[in-house]
């Protein structure tokens, strides 16, 4: 076991409980919905086409599920957290996803931001994976967009 991934997982593991850490607020745009459908190639009317989306219960193009997601990564780097010393880290990588749901759809037009909390850390051999709960709120609505639980494995020499 590194040394440096236990002196960062025992740090880490002190904010679990810690009230959640809020980010910045990011406009989706629909040139950003539009080229995230071309992207993906996935071009449904509800996200790329106005005039036929007001007709549906949403009143408008929203965002796709999957780009409110890919978003983690830009939103969190607006959560300002004091880091632990990291020496020693060689890299940090997307690990996975436990849960992930889709709660709200975001209109295009509205602002996100994310919130993260420290659930859980294991450290195992020279890594450590923190599992965070992240919250995507939408501005001036009462349920999120998405919850998730996303893990980031931190690597160390």
């Amino acid at each position: 076991m590194s040394e440096n991934a236990e002196r960062v997982g025992a740090a880490l593991q002190a904010r679990i409980g810690a009230e959640p850490i809020v980010g910045d607020w990011f406009e989706v745009s629909q040139e950003r919905i539009d080229a995230f459908a071309d992207a993906t190639m996935d071009h449904q009317f509800i996200h790329v086409d106005p005039e036929q989306a007001a007709a549906t219960p949403f009143g408008g193009t929203i965002a796709h599920g999957f780009l409110t997601l890919s978003l983690l990564v830009h939103l969190s780097e607006s959560i300002k957290e004091d880091l632990p010393d990291m020496a020693g880290l060689l890299m940090g990588v997307n690990y996975g996803l436990n849960k992930v749901r889709f709660i709200n759809p975001v209109p295009s037009g509205a602002r996100i931001r994310a919130t993260a909390a420290t659930i859980d850390v294991a450290v195992k051999g020279s890594s450590v994976d923190q599992t965070r709960a992240m919250v995507i709120e939408i501005e001036g609505q009462d349920k999120p967009a998405l919850v998730a639980e996303w893990i980031g494995r931190l690597v160390f020499a």
